[in-house]
């Protein structure tokens, strides 16, 4: 099989969805791999490396869409990237496609297979693929916001740690996947009083008996959310359905509430984000202010540490990329039900539920 590795040109995306090591496994594996100039550069890849592995350097973005039988990519492609794909072609790469309607209508016009990393499930029902840019994004979180606490970038002031005689900072987290969990480690070493939020009360029991009593858990009741938020001066968003769009969990008016200065990461902003208040930023121009809050819903939050991303990227990516490539794609996703669960788009239907309820379009299962 021919795989195609275009350069990411989302706003300050620096990573690759290959490194040069994942090239070599799939070259001597028997497969072609061809490489846009430079895409690997933000991650610290250069070209060089890409042919000592055995893949090939197109001479342009055109040109790996020309030959590749399947594209691997990092991020959902722009729409000015759709027209380049042919139909009958695959593509695997973070889709999010419940937030982006016109991405949808585009991809379906192309008639792909376009297989998500977020809803590929593996044996013992975790989302492999989505887990290292969450664990990434989930410590990114709490390192972003104490920043942007900070009186110079708009925060009301408050250091995290905090000092003797003087409290520390309360940070929020509404939910306690792999994203809420690794913001609450972050947050706990960096000295912060900590609440967590999440339905599932064992979940909430495990979190307690790991952290010894050091953070305060409860259920997420409306009345619970609202009045933790109202407190806090650092909300992280950390809530998950894959596939579909995230749950409006704070309003308006909560967030009309909240402190001064109190700051808002809203890592769910991929899949729509859960305030109200949310809308996508980019690195370029991160935060905006609802309410004297400030916002930050950077929805490629890993791209700016591309060096560890790429590398975890593709630790959990590669296994699949050979399977898809050694078996061909309609074969691989046959025999592995939680493979197929990663084809959003099949031949120009629908075939993640999720992604159909979110844009009201007709849902065709895979299987």
């Amino acid at each position: 099989m021919i795989i195609g590795v275009p350069k990411e040109i989302k706003d300050h995306e620096y990573r690759v969805s290959l490194t040069p090591d994942g090239a070599t496994a799939l070259c001597r594996a028997g497969h072609e791999v061809w490489v846009e100039p430079s895409a690997g550069q933000g991650s610290g890849f250069a070209d060089g490396e890409y042919r000592q592995a055995g893949a090939s350097i197109a001479g342009s973005k055109e040109e790996v869409f020309q030959r590749a039988d399947l594209i691997v990519k990092v991020k959902e492609p722009l729409l000015s990237e759709c027209p380049l794909f042919r139909p009958g072609q695959a593509l695997f790469t973070y889709l999010h496609l419940a937030a982006f309607p016109e991405l949808t209508k585009a991809l379906l016009e192309r008639q792909i297979t376009a297989i998500a990393y977020e809803t590929t499930v593996a044996k013992d029902g975790s989302l492999p693929m989505l887990k290292p840019m969450s664990e990434i994004a989930g410590r990114m979180s709490v390192q972003v916001g104490a920043q942007y606490l900070e009186k110079i970038h708009g925060g009301q002031g408050v250091l995290l740690a905090g000092v003797p005689g003087v409290k520390p900072g309360h940070v929020v987290i509404l939910g306690a996947g792999v994203v809420g969990t690794s913001a609450l480690r972050l947050a706990v070493g960096m000295g912060a009083q900590v609440t967590v939020l999440n339905l599932d009360v064992e979940r909430l029991r495990y979190l307690d008996d790991l952290y010894g009593g050091r953070i305060m858990t409860r259920a997420a009741s409306a009345a619970a959310i609202e009045h933790t938020v109202c407190d806090a001066d650092l909300v992280v968003g950390a809530v998950l359905i894959p596939g579909a769009k995230a749950p409006k969990l704070v309003s308006r008016a909560i967030v009309a509430r909240m402190k001064p200065g109190a700051v808002i990461v809203d890592v769910s902003v991929d899949q729509g984000g859960c305030f109200e208040t949310t809308r996508p930023t980019t690195h370029s121009d991160p935060v905006y202010v609802v309410d004297g809050v400030v916002h930050y819903c950077v929805a490629n939050m890993p791209g700016i540490v591309p060096r560890t991303s790429t590398f975890a990227l593709t630790n959990a990516t590669l296994p699949y990329l050979l399977r898809l490539a050694s078996e061909g794609v309609d074969r691989a996703i046959r025999t592995d039900v939680g493979l197929a669960k990663g084809v959003n788009l099949r031949d120009g239907q629908v075939t993640c539920q999720g992604v159909a309820e979110a844009h009201g379009l007709r849902f065709t299962p895979l299987l």
